[in-house]
């Protein structure tokens, strides 16, 4: 690890779960100040300051913001304002399912809320934080999913947000190439995480571990991980970049692996 993150301010929006908590846990370890976001009373905040204890890491501030509510995010800001002079890093993590049950059921309106929580954040969060502080965070990293390139049952919307909030890494980071900033983009495949349940139903874990195999999943702290490297300083060369994370699953993701496997599973 070549950056030094003690001390150093960790913005993770929807921090307080899932991949989110994930990377809030792995910035915590090497002695950084994480925030972590989340809405309406999501949070078991005891729970959340135990796992960070447990590591040695310092205790997260967990803070109630909406990302699409700028009243929220001024807030926000002005809490990290009174220990911080700059945000190193901020994770642009959260997504609001607005599940579609085919073409019969596209709307405007779930479209566009769609892409105002999942998407523009990415952008609006990086620019306040450049107005509030003077300088952009040096890394921003979104975390999206394979949706735009693989068909997944009701995710239309997510897919599409998604694929909006990744060609916005690849313009900003051109855009603002001259500037201490690094926009990247982390995309996983299924994460076994509530948010998957809610998406694709309580059965899903099970049935694609049966017919795909354990490995089909990644697991949140894998996601945090990968999220570190790309902010350790060691990768400072990627920028505008979307970069897949899933151990190599989406290649093998085929019918003929399943039929290769027909006798084991017994079909």
């Amino acid at each position: 690890m070549q950056n030094d993150f003690r001390g150093k301010a960790v913005l993770i929006t929807g921090g307080t779960k899932g991949i989110g908590l994930a990377i809030g846990l792995a910035f915590g370890r090497l002695g950084a100040q994480t925030y972590l976001t989340h809405r309406w009373g999501s949070a078991d905040e005891s729970e959340i300051l135990a796992r960070f204890e447990a590591l040695g890491a310092p205790a997260p501030q967990i803070i109630e913001a909406d990302v699409v509510n700028d009243d929220d995010l001024k807030s926000l800001i002005k809490i990290i304002q009174e220990k911080h002079e700059r945000i190193e890093v901020f994770i642009s993590n959260v997504c609001v399912v607005q599940p579609a049950n085919g073409i019969e059921s596209y709307k405007k309106r779930s479209l566009l809320k769609s892409l105002e929580y999942s998407a523009w954040p990415f952008v609006n969060y990086t620019m306040q934080i450049k107005k509030a502080f003077g300088h952009y965070p040096r890394y921003v990293v979104g975390i999206s999913s394979d949706g735009p390139d693989h068909y997944f049952s009701h995710y239309d919307y997510v897919a599409a947000s998604k694929a909006v909030m990744e060609t916005f890494c690849r313009y900003m980071a051109s855009r603002l190439h001259k500037q201490d900033v690094r926009f990247n983009v982390v995309r996983t495949r299924s994460v076994p995480t509530d948010a998957i349940r809610e998406i694709f139903g309580n059965d899903y874990v099970d049935f694609v571990s049966k017919y795909g195999g354990e490995e089909y999943f990644m697991q949140p702290e894998e996601v945090a991980d990968a999220v570190l490297a790309v902010c350790s300083g060691m990768l400072d060369a990627l920028n505008g970049q979307i970069i897949q994370v899933d151990k190599g699953s989406s290649f093998a993701d085929t019918m003929l692996r399943l039929m290769e496997k027909r006798e084991e599973l017994g079909l």
